[in-house]
């Protein structure tokens, strides 16, 4: 998997879905000495007003009136003026006036976040993109968010009360249950309403985007010089000029070693190298530096001989001290956590980014999700996947096998080979960019769609291992970013680049042919991520490798079972790290990191270690979304449960083409109601674990 599809901002004015929680999630509170402004008016005097405006429009609009008065009573201020007289003048019953104002603010609010998306994407497009060295000012840019001000100006200036008198807040349950029977207009006043379920100062907006872009840089320059890891007898199993981010790179570097003849030893030493990181015991001095040597082993640094050094290689301080990086990666993850938790107090229908995680973003209860990641984890069929792969392998799990690839078709051809494939065919990221519609032809778009669909797209190389990023407003064009390296793209970069294709192609449909723009995208992260996995599963064959039979499809299940079931451990450390945090609002980056190891160790002793044999491995606490991407982790096991879903749908319905534009084109309503207008049913882990039964 990539990282994550878009670039996250938190814009206040893109939507989540709904707005009221219900009661399920196991989210802690917000602490008591934390308050946000009380309603100003009185019971009595919102009682005369509601029965005032029923006399005035009639019986007819009582439910309306009630409900909309009570919705800006809970966030109108003493600041905001005369409650009553605004009601008066702005209640609409339903009619014509009512659908035009609907419509207006409609088209509004589609400019209003596609216009400062582009604004941030501009003020990100330094730190983003692999454009050179950053200058100073590039990181104070990136941070800055702005769209901050927009929400608290919109009910400032009244129109976000206007929307909260004349149309309906709406809890999860309620969607669930009414909106199977909801027209296309009533899911997008849903979603027009839930923009302004939450007052929060742009202040505390603003913190939380320059926490996350601060954290989003960290990410994106944390590289490891290869060549430059040695072994006790001061070997180097890496070649020259391989620069891995973490934990992307790493990661899919271990996965290539399979096909090598140093590979066991590799993977052993990358794995040590992941698991330096997640303790914090990695030395300051190795990390995006060629110019020292690093045994991961002994946690020795020597300088680098000079012939070694590359000839690209950053200019960096030639420092053999193996002191520790000073907790800077849980620094930055207490920093999101400390501002979003400023957020809690204005937030009353979800009081901690636990509860907005899961009820509105997500759209599914914290419950849900964790029983179907236990349900994954716990499934007998586990055991019964690691001993094909021991077997494959002749030797026993070890804790890189985790990361095994070999259910993937073509995944015995040597990383090398694939390299100097995608290289020459992708010199440049212009070059992915005219092959795209070729590569949608190949995945069963016609023609004509497929010429369509790339004039939308625009491709970057990129500075971190690779995002899409979605456009918000019809007229702007999403973007594919990924990493291009001197010599080219190679096969990591090719790989992530047909996943984030899959991204916006996705963010094409549900952009320009949604039939309400308030509609625009899909039900939450998890839901695009199978989507673009549907394109990432098929990257191999994209090349003229791997083509698909009978053979290959029992193995592109095993393999999806086992990417389930390795994300999923790593989604429920995401979890229990969050949870943490609130019950230990005060911790220290140190306290921090010793709780993220022992959540990891914990974790993996009850799923893994049975499986992969050594305990106490904190490696699920690698991956780097969960610093620069909040709660995000839980999205990929989901996105592998729906992906599979989508995946078997198609094998009895496609074209991929066809259908794929059949489903990106519902939009954001919720899960299940998505689920089963695309496959018929809704989201479940049942599909993958049948078939996996009969695969095996």
């Amino acid at each position: 998997m990539s990282a994550p599809f878009f670039r996250l901002r938190f814009l206040p004015l893109v939507a989540a879905l709904g707005c009221a929680t219900s009661s399920t999630s196991t989210a802690p509170t917000p602490p008591a000495t934390a308050t946000a402004p009380s309603a100003p008016v009185s019971k009595q005097a919102l009682a005369a007003l509601k029965q005032e405006l029923v006399k005035q429009h009639g019986e007819a609009q009582r439910a309306r009136i009630e409900r909309g008065v009570d919705q800006v009573a809970t966030l109108w201020r003493p600041e905001d003026g005369d409650l009553a007289a605004f009601a008066r003048e702005q209640f609409l019953p339903t009619g014509s006036q009512l659908d035009a104002t609907f419509t207006r603010l409609e088209g509004l609010f589609e400019q209003f976040d596609g216009h400062m998306n582009e604004l941030g994407r501009e003020l990100q497009w330094f730190t983003d993109l692999d454009l050179g060295p950053l200058l100073p000012v590039e990181p104070l840019l990136a941070a800055y968010d702005p769209s901050s001000n927009v929400t608290s100006d919109l009910f400032q200036a009244k129109p976000g009360f206007v929307v909260l008198l004349n149309f309906p807040l709406t809890t999860l349950a309620e969607r669930v249950k009414e909106g199977p029977s909801w027209t296309r207009r009533q899911w997008a006043e849903a979603k027009l309403a839930s923009r302004f379920n939450r007052r929060v100062p742009a202040a505390v907006e603003q913190k939380v985007s320059q926490a996350i872009a601060d954290a989003n840089l960290y990410i994106a320059e944390y590289n490891v010089w290869m060549h430059h890891l040695v072994d006790a007898k001061g070997q180097r199993l890496f070649p020259q000029g391989l620069r891995l981010i973490s934990h992307w790179n790493l990661r899919d570097e271990l996965k290539a070693d399979y096909t090598d003849a140093k590979g066991l030893a590799k993977q052993r030493m990358i794995v040590q190298v992941m698991e330096r990181i997640v303790t914090q015991t990695i030395p300051a001095a190795v990390i995006d530096n060629p110019r020292v040597d690093w045994d991961p082993f002994t946690n020795k640094v020597t300088a680098a001989p000079p012939e070694s050094v590359e000839a690209n290689a950053p200019q960096r301080p030639v420092k053999a001290d193996a002191a520790p990086e000073p907790d800077t990666r849980y620094a930055r993850l207490l920093a999101t956590f400390q501002a979003s938790r400023k957020v809690d107090p204005y937030s009353p229908v979800a009081p901690t980014r636990i509860a907005r995680a899961f009820e509105l973003d997500r759209g599914l209860p914290e419950e849900r999700v964790r029983a179907l990641l236990t349900q994954l984890l716990e499934s007998p069929l586990v055991p019964r996947v690691a001993k094909l792969i021991e077997t494959r392998l002749g030797r026993p799990l070890e804790p890189q096998d985790l990361w095994y690839p070999g259910f993937r078709p073509g995944s015995k051809v040597p990383e090398a080979q694939l390299d100097a494939l995608t290289r020459k065919r992708y010199p440049t990221a212009d070059a992915f960019a005219r092959d795209i519609p070729r590569i949608l032809q190949g995945l069963g778009f016609t023609r004509e769609k497929a010429d369509v669909l790339a004039s939308y797209i625009r491709v970057d190389a990129s500075r971190g291992a690779g995002h899409a990023q979605q456009a918000l407003r019809r007229g702007d064009f999403p973007r594919l970013r990924t990493r291009v390296e001197k010599g080219g793209m190679d096969y990591k970069g090719y790989n992530i680049a047909v996943h984030e294709l899959g991204h916006n192609v996705e963010q094409v449909f549900s952009l320009y042919q949604v039939d309400h723009t308030l509609l625009s995208g899909v039900p939450n992260n998890a839901f695009t991520e199978a989507l673009a996995f549907v394109f990432q599963a098929r990257d191999l064959e994209l090349l003229g490798l791997g083509q698909p039979d009978a053979a290959s499809e029992r193995e592109r299940v095993l393999n999806d079972f086992w990417q389930a079931w390795e994300i999923a451990g790593v989604a429920l450390v995401d979890m229990a790290t969050w949870h943490w945090m609130y019950e230990h609002p005060d911790a220290t980056p140190a306290q921090l990191r010793d709780a993220v190891a022992g959540l990891s160790r914990d974790v993996w002793n009850r799923y893994y270690a049975p499986v992969l044999g050594r305990k106490d491995s904190p490696v699920l606490g690698i991956y780097s979304h969960m610093i620069s991407y909040p709660l995000y982790l839980p999205d990929y096991p989901l996105g592998h449960l729906i992906a599979f879903q989508i995946e078997e749908h198609l094998k009895q319905h496609g074209p991929l083409g066809v259908e794929f534009e059949r489903m990106a084109t519902f939009g954001s309503v919720t899960p299940d109601e998505w689920m089963r207008h695309a496959t018929g049913a809704p989201v479940s882990a049942e599909a993958l674990l049948r078939a996996t039964e009969a695969a095996l």
